[in-house]
């Protein structure tokens, strides 16, 4: 029998009766709580269910434009040209424009912070081509990552069949996001961002001002996920990562994921030893395996030329080196996290730099011929820079050994000093090295050049 329209006032109520009392079928909750300095597990429920992420995605997509961009596949200043695909994403969107231009930077912004899922697109068909390469790359990634539950459809995280993550999974990323970039991490706590087209306002900034010490990360919401959100908070010296799927709302979100990272302060130990996660091998998780460069062991220190560096010196170089690791992309951050992230610990010698020693029988400001070590064709080195004085240019050296510790843990630092002034040289480096070491460092906008033999 057919069941004619209620128009009259009561069948207008009995409608509304109806609609109400219909249940809603809310997404599935998980949540997980760590101590971030460990990776020891304080709290979990329902971990391992395998659900949707939502834009929690995008964590990963900006993971690994942030791999990308340390190993000098592309840089921040890239021209990155919008295809159709990018633009038509539905909201949130940045509003690109198919054919635009738009520096990479600015892509990042929009996706990490206005969670865009135009930007997000265009980021991965910027590494890899097209969305459906750059989904094979996240699932390489993922599982180098330790993600072993999660599989991987696009880059932003509209729901999608088998776009699937777990909170085990995504406080895992989080924990890499943390202490794999520590450069970029406070991207993720500013309350809004210059991303070229217009200022964006973060999806998070309600929890970041109410959660005394939330320093980030990361918000998600779709209809089949919930309200998700990776939340990162840092107390007198105790950093707590709390991830939540399943929210029915985004204050019943915060206000959960709030008690959970009380939750975990209350549970972890005051002091513990900090073990940072270990990072994906780059070829592991890039599938470009050619592209890494293996280490080889340091030559050894002439002791007749070895001076030490003064502890003023390294100390105040360190100082001023770290807020540039962890800091912007590039730019002045416009947003300080309440406490910098820990780096981790650097394995580049800070004791001591090779000094070229005065010339003898020569006017001062003659060129000074130094012979690089022979030790297993290191012949090679980079220049990064000409200074006014010697300390300017030691400075200069420790602080970039220590922004780009991947590279130049097995090279010399030597000041050379020339007649139009003191240069800052790494030595004693094969030939690949030195080149991606200058890739590396051209991508974060610091000035290098390579050297060769002799």
């Amino acid at each position: 029998m057919a069941i004619r329209r209620l128009t009259t006032p009561l069948g207008v109520l009995l409608s509304f009766v109806i609609l109400f009392a219909t249940p809603v079928v809310a997404a599935p909750y998980a949540a997980m709580v760590i101590d971030a300095r460990s990776g020891q597990v304080l709290h979990e429920r329902n971990a391992d269910a395998r659900l949707h992420p939502a834009s929690l995605t995008k964590m990963l997509t900006l993971y690994i434009v942030f791999e990308a961009v340390q190993n000098g596949e592309i840089t921040l200043d890239t021209q990155v040209t919008i295809s159709q695909n990018a633009a038509a994403e539905p909201p949130s969107k940045l509003g690109l424009r198919a054919g635009q231009k738009i520096a990479l930077r600015y892509l990042i912004r929009a996706a990490a912070v206005k969670s865009a899922n135009d930007a997000a697109t265009a980021l991965g068909e910027a590494i890899s081509g097209s969305e459906a390469n750059f989904t094979k790359r996240m699932d390489r990634t993922a599982k180098a990552l330790g993600m072993t539950q999660s599989t991987f459809k696009n880059a932003h995280g509209l729901t999608a069949s088998g776009h699937l993550s777990t909170a085990r999974d995504m406080t895992t990323l989080g924990r890499h996001l943390f202490y794999d970039f520590p450069q970029y991490y406070n991207l993720f706590s500013r309350q809004s961002t210059d991303a070229g087209l217009k200022v964006v306002n973060n999806t998070n900034r309600r929890f970041l001002a109410a959660y005394q010490g939330a320093d980030g990360i990361k918000t998600g919401f779709t209809n089949a996920a919930g309200f998700n959100l990776v939340a990162s908070a840092e107390r007198g010296g105790e950093r707590i990562i709390a991830t939540v799927f399943g929210g029915t709302s985004t204050a019943a979100r915060n206000a959960k994921v709030a008690e959970l990272l009380d939750l975990g302060f209350s549970r972890a130990p005051s002091r513990v030893a900090v073990v940072p996660p270990s990072p994906p091998k780059y070829g592991t998780s890039t599938g470009v395996g050619s592209v890494a460069v293996a280490s080889s062991l340091r030559p050894a220190l002439r002791p007749s030329r070895v001076a030490p560096l003064a502890p003023e010196l390294v100390a105040q170089a360190v100082q001023e080196a770290l807020p540039e690791a962890l800091g912007e992309l590039a730019e002045a951050p416009q947003a300080t996290p309440a406490v910098a992230p820990e780096p981790r610990a650097p394995t580049v010698a800070l004791a001591s730099a090779e000094i070229a020693p005065e010339p003898t029988g020569h006017p001062q400001g003659g060129e000074v011929v130094t012979r690089m070590s022979s030790s297993g064709g290191r012949h090679y080195g980079i220049n990064v820079g000409r200074f006014g004085s010697r300390y300017d240019a030691e400075q200069v050296l420790l602080k970039t050994a220590l922004t780009e510790i991947g590279t130049l843990d097995d090279a010399l630092r030597k000041v050379v000093r020339s007649p139009k002034g003191w240069e800052a040289n790494f030595v004693g480096m094969t030939q690949d090295r030195a080149a991606l070491a200058c890739q590396r460092l051209t991508a974060r906008d610091m000035k290098c050049n390579t050297l060769g033999p002799g």
